[in-house]
């Protein structure tokens, strides 16, 4: 039977108002912080942050083939633009690498790398999308308690001095904020219990989404705090939003930086175009990866597309003055969470960080960054349930092992070294199987066959995500696996995701010998 779910999965008004509009909004409240912290770790002007949340945003998200992944400036970049900046002498000749490193990506595209994230292991995957939950968590506690000492946007265990992760979060509480702290308290009980008073409330209360309502309770909070309880109130700028202020169009206007092309003839321009181009690619990939394996209704995005509107990112961004950007794992686990189906969420993210620095950027530096924690605390938690653990930890320990190697990896070092020392114990513990063909797709009319030639493992997902993102609308498509006396369970995992979004394309599939995929 063809499943008839009523779900529209594509960018239309209804889903702008109800889902993707929401959705775009909490993210780009999530991502402002975000944008200008890591400008500010990466020695760069503060605005270069929000043009490259605004490119990541506006180009990448209608380039991308991806409806969930959200780009803008990464983390994990900091440390290699910072250093090029004070190589290459001024911010206008790191710019001319950003746009060179664009090209390099547009290039990877065409060569086809993007099949690069197909090869890492399913365990390594849910690992870093459970370390990135546990790093979301500890490093927002110290701003949920008050303690904005380090930038919004680090990801790093190891900070200025002798510092780390755990020991700003014994400072933090040491030196608690009252007044942070009855705002986060009051903040994570509206996100606990917000859709059971909404359900039971009037019908209108169902559109606020909480995280929204959770920024305007912070921001009038700290106004009650100002007008009542002055020794509550959250005054210092550490504490809020720090959005550049421009006092008209102009001066707005004089904050874009333009690059300098005469740096190319360097060859270490070269060479840090070429390390933004593969560390950028590594983390968009990955980020890709674990995106569509949070996405609701599983859909396969395509990687060399994903390249492809990377590069063209850092293009626009490099010729603008903003830094490199990159798919990025915590935007997009808010952009999921808050309900987004297409990629209109990330393009209305761009567009209201545009807006915002043009217009109201005085009214968003007044909110309190532990009221941002409490909406980052709860992304935090869902990435990381222990329910995960269990379940890692049930499938065996081939399985487990990468995984939990991959989250103490990433949290005590970051996401690109934390993958890389997860994929090694992964490959520790699979078997390869041989690259030959381990597919063949047989067509006839409307009807397709898909069947196994041999054992299958993780390396060979991307040659089936590549067959199945091939099946037309409203086919029938038989799944016969006879053959195959081994299947890695990557490949049942495929397959099911597969499945559920097969019901919204009125795809019906068969199975042969197939049955745990049902």
């Amino acid at each position: 039977m063809k499943a008839n779910t009523g779900i529209t999965l594509q960018p239309t008004s209804g889903n702008l108002f109800r889902f993707d509009g929401p959705a775009g909004t909490v993210v780009f409240l999530v991502a402002l912080p975000l944008c200008l912290g890591i400008a500010l770790a990466s020695g760069a002007p503060l605005f270069s942050g929000i043009i490259a949340g605004i490119v990541g945003g506006i180009v990448v998200s209608v380039a991308s083939g991806s409806q969930v992944s959200v780009s803008g400036p990464a983390a994990g970049l900091t440390v290699i633009v910072a250093t090029a900046i004070t190589a290459l002498g001024s911010f206008q000749n790191f710019l001319a690498t950003v746009v060179l490193a664009g090209g390099f990506q547009i290039i990877f595209s065409l060569l086809r790398a993007g099949s690069f994230g197909d090869y890492v292991p399913l365990s390594v995957i849910k690992g870093m999308l459970a370390a990135i939950g546990l790093v979301i968590i500890l490093k927002q506690i110290p701003h949920a308690l008050g303690r904005d000492a380090d930038y919004e946007g680090s990801f790093s265990f190891l900070e200025k001095g002798t510092s780390n992760t755990l020991t700003d979060i014994l400072e933090a509480v040491l030196s608690c904020s009252p007044g942070a702290l009855l705002i986060t308290g009051l903040c994570l009980l509206i996100l606990l219990f917000w859709d059971q008073v909404a359900a039971s409330g009037p019908k209108f209360l169902a559109f606020i989404p909480a995280p929204l309502l959770v920024v305007a309770t912070g921001i009038g909070m700290n106004q009650l705090f100002h007008a009542f309880f002055p020794f509550l109130e959250l005054t210092d700028k550490a504490h809020l939003v720090s959005l550049p202020v421009s006092a008209s169009i102009t001066e707005f206007a004089q904050q874009f930086t333009f690059p300098n092309f005469a740096i190319l003839a360097n060859p270490q321009a070269i060479m840090t175009a070429a390390t933004l181009a593969v560390v950028g690619s590594l983390e968009s990939l990955l980020s890709l990866e674990a995106g569509d394996k949070l996405d609701p209704y599983k859909r396969i995005s395509p990687p060399n597309r994903e390249l492809f509107a990377q590069g063209a990112g850092n293009i626009v961004s490099g010729l603008i003055g903003g830094l490199p950007v990159t798919s990025v794992v915590v935007r997009t686990s808010a952009n999921v969470y808050s309900g987004a189906r297409t990629w209109i969420s990330s393009f209305t993210h761009g567009i209201l960080l545009l807006v915002s620095a043009m217009f109201i950027p005085a009214l968003l530096n007044l909110t309190p960054l532990c009221a941002l924690a409490a909406i980052l605390l709860a992304v935090g938690y869902k990435l990381t349930k222990i329910d995960l653990y269990k379940a890692q930890f049930a499938a065996g320990y081939a399985q487990f092992i990468p995984f939990i190697v991959t989250v103490m990896a990433i949290v005590f070092t970051d996401l690109l070294k934390g993958v890389l020392i997860g994929m090694a114990f992964g490959l520790f513990f699979v078997i390869h199987s041989n690259h030959h063909k381990a597919f063949v797709l047989v067509k006839q009319d409307n009807w397709y066959l898909i069947r196994f030639t041999k054992d299958t493992t993780f390396v060979n997902k991307a040659e089936l995500k590549n067959l199945l993102r091939s099946i037309p609308d409203g086919a029938t498509l038989q799944i016969d696996a006879t053959r195959a006396i081994y299947i890695d369970r990557d490949i049942f995992e495929v397959v099911s995701d597969f499945q559920k979004s097969a019901s919204f394309k009125n795809i019906d599939i068969e199975y042969r010998n197939f049955a745990s995929a049902r």
